[in-house]
């Protein structure tokens, strides 16, 4: 271990990554995740792996394009998806594209082979739309749809 020309400051720098390293734990503040599927395709691949950080949504609530973990039924077990409806929005597809609340919502990150045709839905106060970005997929082989913000572990740190 490298003391340096200061051993005072060098302890200081450790007893404080310590303390963020334990706060970080307790909070989860920092998770490891592992993709497992291809509905978030080609924006993150299967097999790969990625941070979800909840600090920022200690500072604000999450937003539309933000890639969220969703919790299960545990900490282990996640869904990796893309907010697309924020609270008290109504979200439907309409050939392949999304709308909010009437209007078309641009997606550069979705594929465009998309032809889903979904009725709309109305989001409650604490509740946002998820959905993965590869649309290929039929919807009926896709995990979307709303979320309570409770089951919202963070947001993924490329």
């Amino acid at each position: 271990m490298v003391i340096g020309r200061n051993p005072k400051v060098t302890l200081v720098r450790a007893a404080v990554l310590v303390v963020i390293c334990v706060l970080g734990y307790h909070f989860n503040a920092l998770r490891h995740i592992r993709v497992e599927g291809i509905s978030m395709l080609p924006t993150y691949q299967d097999g790969s792996a990625h941070f979800v950080s909840a600090v920022p949504y200690w500072l604000h609530e999450p937003r539309r394009g933000d890639v969220v973990s969703i919790r299960l039924a545990g900490i282990h077990v996640m869904y990796l998806k893309r907010i697309v409806g924020l609270p008290g929005e109504t979200v439907e597809f309409v050939g392949g594209r999304v709308k909010i609340n009437g209007r078309v919502l641009d997606e550069p990150y979705e594929e465009l082979f998309c032809n889903w045709t979904l009725p709309p839905e109305k989001l409650g106060p604490d509740e946002y739309f998820v959905v993965g970005d590869n649309r290929a997929m039929p919807p009926e082989n896709h995990t979307f749809g709303k979320v309570e913000r409770g089951r919202i572990v963070g947001k993924i740190i490329r």
